[in-house]
């Protein structure tokens, strides 16, 4: 008896014999499956180009595209919407399934094919196909719901941070100093909620693909001391010094990028350090660098060694960080053991930002001797 989710299922059938493609063609149309053919690896990439499948069959051996060079193309090049299974099949003969198995392929089996064989991988391979498709879609819903949820959450934040202003402001009525204390808490600690819910928003925006970036000239320099002012307060505060180190006229160093995201990448390491630094200070040096040392050249394509970039680099004198928590620094909700970490989606944003423009960011880390952040930008926009 035929199941309810095999008869909407397509599985496309790649082989260059006529009489293999109608006997398993027949197999499988006989168990409700809805069958699509193709005689070459070329027509087999076309085809799933057209309309992508449930699992593909295919040949290992045929002339011009063998089975290796499709398996390549659809684990690699291609980026379907969905992960789709491949049953290798192949002669007895044949060398290296393996091979095959390496590319990315899921299963083989050898001719001649028998019915129950073909029918029991198929079906294996389907359910996998389909419980990867449901957890996909289960991270779909999360993260959508996510992104709904901290978008909602903006507006009564916002509305009470503009609530607490007026408080502040007077326009409500003259507070006494112990009100106007509360309200200076209530405050901080809703700028607080605030910044961690647009955090979590933009961190999701570029998870879902719906971060746009606007590239356009910025100029480093400018928006380095625009940031730096900006967080003045923060480091005075803390007695902390906040120097800006460039060593050669900042004005010529401008980098294609989104402003809005380079500031909000600038003001995140730069806050960090102010945050995590308790005596001494934070400096920001800035410098174009022609060549890149081996460990930045190990994280960026060939094309990219010959470009000029940007360095910038924010150094702090705070506590360091440990070696077992710098491999994982900059992946998502990775909080650090300083009691002051926070929810661990700062430091994976600005990754994220950085890599959006082609760049990469590095960390130089030692205990009791402070940690330095180097980001490096490409002058011009790299092609993809």
């Amino acid at each position: 008896m035929t199941s309810q989710s095999s008869r909407s299922d397509k599985i496309l059938v790649v082989d260059d014999s006529p009489d293999n493609v109608f006997l398993i063609k027949t197999i499988l149309e006989e168990e409700g499956y809805t069958i699509s053919t193709a005689e070459n690896g070329i027509s087999a990439l076309a085809e799933l180009k057209a309309s992508p499948c449930d699992l593909v069959l295919l040949d290992l051996m045929m002339p011009d595209m063998d089975g290796y060079e499709v398996t390549k193309h659809i684990r690699g090049e291609m980026k379907l919407p969905q992960y789709i299974p491949i049953l290798l099949i192949t002669a007895h003969d044949a060398p290296n399934v393996a091979h095959g198995l390496d590319l990315g392929a899921d299963d083989f089996i050898r001719k001649p094919v028998t019915v129950d064989e073909l029918l029991a991988r198929v079906r294996s391979l389907l359910r996998l196909k389909h419980s990867m498709d449901e957890r996909d879609e289960i991270a779909r819903q999360r993260e959508d719901f996510v992104s709904r949820l901290t978008h909602d959450l903006r507006t009564p934040l916002v509305a009470a941070d503009r609530m607490l202003m007026l408080f502040q402001q007077g326009a409500l009525g003259e507070l006494s100093l112990q009100m106007q204390e509360v309200i200076a808490i209530m405050a901080r600690s809703n700028i607080n909620l605030l910044s961690m819910v647009n955090t979590l928003l933009e961190v999701y925006r570029f998870e879902a693909g719906r971060k746009t970036l606007a590239f356009q000239p910025v100029n480093l320099g400018q928006l380095l001391e625009e940031v730096t002012g900006e967080l003045a307060p923060l480091a005075q505060d803390k007695a902390l010094s906040l120097n800006l180190d460039f060593t050669e006229d900042s004005s010529a160093n401008t980098v294609m990028g989104d402003r809005l995201e380079l500031h909000r990448l600038f003001t995140n390491l730069i806050g960090n350090a102010i945050k995590f630094t308790d005596s001494g200070s934070v400096t920001i040096h800035f410098s174009s660098q022609r060549q890149l040392d081996k460990s930045s050249q190990s994280q960026l394509s060939e094309k990219s060694n010959s470009v000029e970039y940007i360095s910038i680099e924010i150094a702090d004198t705070g506590p360091g960080i440990r070696p077992e928590e710098q491999a994982t620094i900059f992946e998502r909700f990775r909080q650090g053991s300083h009691k002051s970490s926070g929810s661990g989606l700062g430091l994976y944003l600005a990754r994220r930002i950085v890599e959006a423009h082609q760049g990469i960011i590095l960390l130089n880390s030692e205990l009791g001797k402070g940690s330095v952040f180097i980001v490096l930008l490409p002058t011009t926009k790299l092609e993809k």
